[in-house]
């Protein structure tokens, strides 16, 4: 028998900031792959708080204790081209609710058109962890509200001081 390919999923996103619903799909889609790719991406649609390299590293932190096979990697092109240059056979996308389900759907099948030797894999988020959006963590820390229940320690202390930097909403 030839020898045995390894399974690579990529999992592909903004992660401005990282949130414990990130880490919660990052933990179990690395199970379903012998290495996972997490493909941090600027969306020109949305306006990071956080520069690319500061989302590089905030990610390879959160994920250091993870024991998994995890690379951390910017990426700036088609997904489905990232995911053939990683070697990737799956694409693993976190749902939170309906809404992101009719999103990420178009997106599958656009994706499926593009390249259809990859995957898509759709992890439900963990139940508790369902509301949590980085677009929201944001908002919530630029009107000075708590944002401990979403966010890991160190990421809560990274969104808070440049909260301070920008200049808080609130008052």
């Amino acid at each position: 028998m030839g020898e045995v390919k390894a399974r690579i999923g990529v999992y592909p996103g903004t992660f401005d900031p990282i949130t414990l619903g990130h880490m919660d799909i990052i933990r179990r889609g690395a199970k379903l792959v012998d290495k996972l790719v997490i493909g941090v991406t600027t969306n020109i649609a949305k306006s990071p708080m956080f520069s690319d390299e500061e989302r590089l590293e905030m990610v390879r932190r959160e994920c250091a204790g993870i024991d998994a096979e995890i690379v951390v990697t910017g990426f700036n092109s088609l997904l489905m081209d990232f995911a053939e240059a990683q070697g990737a056979s799956i694409i693993v996308r976190g749902l939170r609710a309906v809404a992101d389900f009719e999103y990420e759907y178009q997106m599958a099948g656009m994706n499926q058109q593009i390249n259809g030797r990859v995957e898509t894999v759709f992890l439900m988020a963990d139940v508790c962890l369902q509301p949590i959006a980085s677009r929201l963590v944001k908002e919530i820390a630029l009107y000075g509200g708590p944002i401990d229940k979403f966010v890991g320690p160190m990421v809560r202390d990274e969104v808070v001081a440049r909260v301070e930097k920008l200049g808080r909403k609130g008052g």
